[in-house]
């Protein structure tokens, strides 16, 4: 696999990074105390928290599925984190043995992790040492143009990162970059942490805990999460908890945690 050849900045692990603390909560060992200290803060705030990555995993595995039984072979995964198990080419690739992924993140713990795990020789695998808010640098980048064929569907993987992008860098503008030239049968996925239905003094205290973070976070609505799906139709059951997505009888341990996130994916016609 071609490797980027961009430079990786220092670590700091002083402060708590989204990635690593995605990573703590799904058992993962790429983190550092000041990680740990900020998930063990928001478990205390409500104790489903401790699930909330995990049902997460799930959307994201039951979305890459579907959308490659639709036909899709190509997909972009955006701040793609570090996954514990079932990264996106590997749930896709039981699908369709042959498809392309290119994965995405600026954080350099991921970027070691994502080239450990994907060493070797297959070509069909690419990582970009990006920041998503680049969507330029990233469509136009020989990994995406080598690995990605626009004239044919894509799949663009925004799970778990839009709401740690302020408003003020226009997040909805960013996704509409990215599904600007996807071809007719491409997908959208999104998940996003939200406020709807929730506490707002609990969502108070973990949005202070989120500041103090290399990423804060945004706990938006339902319509505001609604604006990342732009012109596109979202398939059944449209925008929804991550753990109700085209599922009937989503797990009683997750589905609590599940309702801290919605989820949904979108088809552009």
């Amino acid at each position: 696999m071609a490797e980027d050849e961009q430079e990786l900045p220092d670590i700091d692990i002083r402060t708590p990074n989204m990635a690593r603390m995605y990573d703590y909560a799904l058992g993962g060992k790429d983190n550092f105390a000041s990680d740990r200290e900020a998930v063990q803060n928001l478990f205390k705030l409500a104790p489903e928290n401790a699930y909330v990555p995990r049902a997460n995993r799930q959307f994201l595995s039951k979305a890459v599925r579907f959308v490659a039984e639709q036909g899709v072979r190509q997909f972009i995964d955006l701040g793609a984190g570090l996954p514990s198990q079932g990264a996106t080419h590997e749930v896709a690739r039981l699908v369709h043995p042959d498809t392309h992924v290119v994965y995405v993140d600026s954080d350099p713990i991921v970027l070691a992790h994502a080239r450990a795990l994907l060493a070797g020789n297959d070509a069909g695998l690419g990582v970009i040492a990006e920041d998503i808010r680049n969507t330029g640098a990233i469509l136009e980048h020989p990994l995406t143009q080598r690995l990605i064929d626009f004239s044919q569907p894509v799949a663009v993987l925004f799970v778990a990162v839009l709401h740690g992008i302020p408003d003020a860098d226009d997040p909805a503008g960013i996704v509409a970059e990215f599904a600007r030239p996807l071809a007719p049968g491409s997908y959208v996925i999104v998940s996003h942490l939200t406020r709807e239905g929730q506490p707002a003094d609990i969502v108070a205290q973990k949005e202070e805990i989120w500041s103090k973070s290399a990423t804060p976070m945004a706990y938006r609505t339902r319509n505001e999460i609604l604006r990342f799906f732009p012109g596109l139709d979202l398939v059944e059951p449209g925008l929804t908890t991550a753990t109700r997505w085209r599922e009937a009888s989503p797990d009683p341990e997750l589905d609590a945690a599940g309702s801290w996130t919605l989820a949904g994916v979108g088809r552009k016609s």
